[in-house]
């Protein structure tokens, strides 16, 4: 009789980040991208966030059954009622272009937080860039 095959090597350790489980919120927020930048007083989807929604957008139509909230925020100068307003009108520019690459409106809700949860506290240009975004947060359905 032939002899056995010999066992193959075992594979070498994966590296950390092949941790991340497919399709869970870790895999969105790490592999994907949560977060979108606007330019002062602006709702409208700039460039560069083109690629990281249309990531977002592949991601959500991969995982049907993931739920989201778009949370919509702004820089801390303004009134309150303009921030919550350009908080809105962001998050809802994020929910059509993702409505618009083929992912379900009814799978899509929006918030706006104005400037009540800056993620810079900071008092200067790059802190009130960074507050000016719309989050994708997944409320349920990831594994």
């Amino acid at each position: 009789a032939p002899a056995p095959a010999p066992a193959p090597e075992p594979a070498p350790a994966p590296p950390p980040t092949s941790s991340v489980i497919p399709g869970s919120v870790q895999d969105f927020t790490v592999n994907v991208g949560d977060r979108v930048y606007f330019d002062l007083d602006s709702y409208s989807v700039r460039a560069d966030a083109g690629p990281l929604l249309d990531a977002q957008a592949a991601w959500l139509v991969r995982y049907p059954n993931v739920q989201i909230r778009i949370e919509g925020n702004a820089d801390e100068r303004g009134t309150r009622e303009y921030n919550l307003a350009l908080g809105s009108r962001r998050a809802n520019s994020v929910r059509e272009y993702l409505v618009q690459r083929g992912v379900q409106p009814s799978r899509i809700s929006t918030v706006s937080y104005g400037k009540e949860k800056p993620i810079d506290a900071g008092a200067n240009e790059e802190a009130y860039q960074r507050n000016r975004n719309a989050h994708t947060a997944i409320t349920s359905g990831a594994q």
